[in-house]
This record gives C-alpha cells, structure tokens and sequence, in this order.
C-alpha cells in the first residue's frame, strides 16, 4: 500500500506559511502607524495563534517589530534593507525604454531621457522617431538647465535658493531670441510649470525644435531624471505642445512607479 508523501505536504505547509507572513507583512506596510494582533487577525481572516507565530518569525528576522507602548505591530529594518536592494540594483535606462518607446509610438516624436550633473542635464538614452525630420540628441550631451525642456522639468523641483545660485554661478546665457535670461522671469516660468506638471521649451534651446518635458521622481519624492518629448516646430505647433504635455507627465509617472518612487502632492 503506497504510503502519503509527507515531503509534498510539509512543502505545501511551507508555502501556505510563507504566503501567509507575505501578507501580514503587506498589510502591516499599507498600515503605516502599525495594526494590532486583532486587526491583522480581522482583516487577513486568520487565527490570533496563527497571527502570532507569523509576526514572531516575521520579528526574528526583523521584518516587523513591536511596538509595546501602543500595542501595536510595524514594519521592521529588515523590510527596509531589502526594499533599498532593489533600489540599488534598478537601472533607469533599461527601466524607462519601454515607456520611452510607447511614448514614442503615440506621438510620432523623439523621446529623450536625461538626469542633472553639476549644473548642466546629460542625456541618458533617446528614442528616436521614425519620421525623416527628426531630433537627435546623442547620450552624453550636455544641454543647459535654464532652457531646455529636460532641465527646466528638474528645476520645478528647486527652491528659489538653488535657481538664484545657478544663476549667479552660470548666469542664463541667451540661445536663441526665445531663451529666458532673467531669473524673475524664469522663476514665473517654472512655477507655472510646476502646477502643470510638465516644462515647455518653446525654440528656447534651438530654433525651429520645440520640446515637452516631465520629471521623474525617486522613493523620496525628489527629482532625479526627465523624459522629455521633442520635434521640430512644424510638427509641434504651441498648441500641440500642451497635449503632449499632458501625455508626458502619464510616462514620467508610470516610469516612477516603476522605479518605486513616488510623484509628490
């Protein structure tokens, strides 16, 4: 007579625990102030004995901890530990490309993404359109921050302080007939940006090229990247450019996401 395979159950058990401890410490993450054993009991459908065990093995290994003055479990510094490991291994070329490449699709247009170095942007990676007349930016490049799409996206996220001090350091040198060389002016400018969520250059950086930028943002709301959509003026008449403005700020939101940051409110 065949005899139960006792392994196949003890590693189903295993699994059923481990799905189980990944809940509780998914509920207790979504929970910031912490929940009680009854509350993860309540809403997880479990046993208090079986609750227990679980935030025991989940507080051995410091995933959770227990905060005794209110009673209450919270998320551990082991959780944290392993979050920022995949914060330290993303890549943020290989993470944007798809959505620089759908972004590209949509529009029909050039797609960039770059990050501030000192008081320049440098493009990252660049997803070229498929029409004869196009935008080529080559990674590498050094553009200005006071007028180029890309660098005036990551300045919405500066405070007067650091705009005045670039400023001073570089001044605004003028491109084109279009560049904004006073920082009053600039300043209006990027508060405008701000509330829209998307920064215009509009023949600022090179005549007949007009370009709409967003940010893209890290776990701690802050600015490190802009993916930005560019073409010449012909095909990017001023009201078009508020359209891709809006279909911009989506990608460079669905890029943080990605990235596990977070868009601040």
């Amino acid at each position: 007579m065949a005899q139960p395979d006792k392994s196949n159950k003890s590693r189903t058990g295993q699994v059923q625990s481990l799905a189980r401890a990944l809940s509780v410490l998914n509920l207790i993450a979504e929970n910031a102030p912490g929940l009680n054993l009854t509350g993860i009991s309540r809403e997880l459908g479990l046993a208090p004995s079986t609750t227990h065990r679980l935030l025991t093995t989940l507080q051995e290994e410091r995933y959770v901890q227990y905060d005794r003055d209110n009673s209450r479990w919270q998320i551990g510094m082991q959780a944290f530990v392993t979050g920022n490991g995949f914060l330290s291994s993303r890549d943020l070329v290989t993470v944007a490309r798809p959505f620089m490449r759908r972004m590209m699709e949509e529009s029909g247009e050039t797609v960039n993404l770059a990050i501030s170095e000192g008081d320049d942007v440098i493009y990252m990676a660049q997803v070229e359109s498929r029409e004869m007349m196009r935008v080529y930016a080559k990674p590498g490049n050094r553009v200005p921050l006071h007028c180029s799409g890309v660098g005036k996206a990551i300045m919405m996220g500066m405070g007067e302080p650091d705009i005045d001090r670039l400023a001073a350091l570089k001044g605004l040198p003028r491109l084109t007939d279009k560049t904004i060389c006073n920082v009053g002016a600039l300043k209006t400018e990027l508060s405008a940006c701000k509330i829209q969520g998307f920064a215009l250059d509009d023949e600022e950086h090179a005549v007949g090229l007009r370009c709409v930028a967003s940010v893209i943002y890290d776990e701690y709301s802050e600015a490190i990247a802009a993916v930005s959509v560019s073409g010449p003026a012909a095909r990017i008449p001023p009201e078009r450019l508020y359209q891709l403005g809006a279909s911009v700020k989506i990608i460079a939101a669905d890029i943080t996401a990605a990235l596990g940051g977070k868009v601040p409110h």
